[in-house]
């Protein structure tokens, strides 16, 4: 990844494989905030950053050269040569050709695995807004406070140990719903060494998906978002409801198909892309409503 520093940011030239608003608001975060056309404010691994869209170049405000390297060339997958991601997807068929063209700049994030792990719990049926609205009270209430970005304070998001012990009455209060309670069992297993995601390095990704599924409330839908956005499985193809009547559209005439089709079918014709094909084609059917 080639950077340089300007006026005490770090700057990346403007590529067609990385859009900043394709990448955070295609589904597979939910702790940023969009002040401005291509202008965000995004908390992770105890950071807060703004980076933005000026003149052809990308800015990663006053930020460190030690966690850009450290922190946000893995985080957004930099590392990774998407041209090559793309070709190789874009020769399946002409569907996933359109998808791509569509939104070229997306990339899968790495994010830390306990945020991902209730922020996908969280999002059980449950729309984006108010998926950050629980995500930022959970973390104004019980993480630690960041910075000031345009007035607004930023914090970051629990860490298991923060939320030790904590009732599902104190959850609810954050607007969590029904699921407070899967929050408390992840919390618990987390804390216990049950759910260890060092752990998970040996194991195969359907060994992984039968762990994180122990997990009250978690189905495989959940598991494959954690194991696609925070654990690297690119073979992950997450798949709910709305994924399988976007496939079924694509892929099957319309016809009702078993996810565990889908899944197979997906493998067969992404393999070890499955997981970026998911995003691209999910990104591009909720943009023009197919399948809703």
């Amino acid at each position: 990844m080639n950077y340089y520093k300007e006026n005490g940011n770090i700057v990346i030239d403007k590529n067609e494989s990385f859009s900043i608003s394709e990448t955070l608001e295609c589904g597979q975060c939910f702790n940023f905030e969009k002040l401005d056309e291509e202008d965000y404010v995004l908390t992770a691994f105890g950071r807060c950053l703004r980076l933005y869209e000026k003149n052809g170049k990308i800015v990663f405000e006053d930020t460190t050269e030690e966690d850009f390297k450290n922190i946000w060339i893995k985080y957004f997958d930099f590392d990774k040569d998407y041209s090559e991601i793309k070709d190789f997807l874009s020769k399946r068929d002409k569907t996933m050709k359109e998808a791509l063209d569509y939104a070229p700049g997306i990339r899968i994030l790495n994010q830390e695995f306990f945020e991902c792990l209730i922020s996908f719990i969280i999002s059980q049926n449950n729309r984006i807004p108010m998926i950050k609205k629980v995500v930022a009270n959970l973390s104004r209430r019980y993480g630690k406070y960041i910075k000031t970005v345009n007035g607004k304070d930023y914090y970051s998001f629990p860490k298991a140990e923060d939320l030790a012990g904590i009732s599902e009455e104190e959850l609810i209060e954050s607007k969590t719903g029904f699921r407070a309670k899967y929050i408390i069992d992840a919390v618990n297993r987390v804390l216990n060494g049950e759910i260890n995601e060092n752990d998970f390095t040996q194991l195969s990704t359907e060994e992984v998906r039968k762990q994180l599924m122990e997990i009250k409330g978690v189905g495989p839908k959940v598991a494959d978002c954690v194991m696609l956005f925070s654990l690297g499985r690119s073979d992950a193809f997450p798949t709910d409801v709305w994924v399988k009547r976007v496939m079924s559209h694509f892929y099957f005439n319309g016809e009702d198909t078993p996810i565990k089709k889908i899944h197979a079918f997906a493998y067969e014709l992404f393999g070890r892309y499955a997981g970026f094909a998911q995003q691209y084609l999910f990104n591009y059917a909720r943009q023009f409503k197919i399948g809703a």
